[in-house]
């Protein structure tokens, strides 16, 4: 099973377009792919108060549970399915709830930090960074975290310049030089898309023809 499944990493910092070319993999290859998102491995704060919540940095590295999503990602290679934890914004804090993932023939992977440890991206056949200017990835955010989130405009603002920009400088714009790929713009520059899309369709027409 694990030769049939292709796991493909996509990172970029806030706001950059992962889930524009998320979308678009989905959108071309459908009920092939599955997606598990970096976001969802938050770690659980139940024992804290919401204002201790809102307050984490939640741009660090070491406040997601990335060794259960290694875990959960080998167990998706191996072709059995997994119950992915689910992530609420709005109280800062991982849900009861989960939600079933199944193996497929493409999983992709995505997250601002999924190129940071070495274990994690050791596992992606396909690294994925999407680049995207500063000023248009803090508008995207605010725009998204208000908007759909629930956030106030203060709180995104404050947040951005407390933790998500300094955490970007220090881990997210480093792990660029492990991707394979590098694409300005996400899922606006098609040539890189075209390509991307491609490679796939290779990847799942060999392993019918096989």
């Amino acid at each position: 099973m694990a030769d049939d499944i292709i796991i493909i990493g996509i990172a970029g910092g806030t706001g950059s377009g992962k889930t524009t070319i998320t979308r678009k993999i989905m959108k071309r290859f459908g009920g092939n792919v599955s997606v598990v998102y970096h976001d969802n491995y938050y770690k659980a704060h139940h024992s804290l108060s919401y204002e201790e919540r809102s307050k984490l940095n939640y741009d660090h590295p070491n406040s997601f549970d990335t060794e259960l999503m290694i875990s959960d990602l080998k167990a998706l290679r191996e072709g059995k399915p997994i119950e992915c934890p689910v992530y609420d914004y709005s109280i800062h804090d991982r849900s009861e709830k989960t939600i079933t993932v199944y193996p497929t023939k493409v999983v992709i992977v995505e997250g601002i930090l999924i190129f940071e440890n070495r274990e994690l991206r050791d596992l992606m056949d396909i690294k994925i960074f999407v680049d995207c200017d500063a000023d248009v990835r803090i508008l995207r955010r605010i725009i998204r975290d208000v908007r759909d989130r629930g956030r106030s405009l203060d709180s995104v603002v404050n947040q951005y310049l407390n933790t998500v920009k300094p955490m970007h400088e220090q881990f997210v714009e480093p792990s660029k030089k492990y991707a394979d790929v590098i694409i300005p713009e996400g899922g606006h520059n098609k040539v890189a898309m075209d390509m991307v899309l491609e490679r796939i369709n290779a990847h799942l027409k060999d392993k019918k023809e096989n």
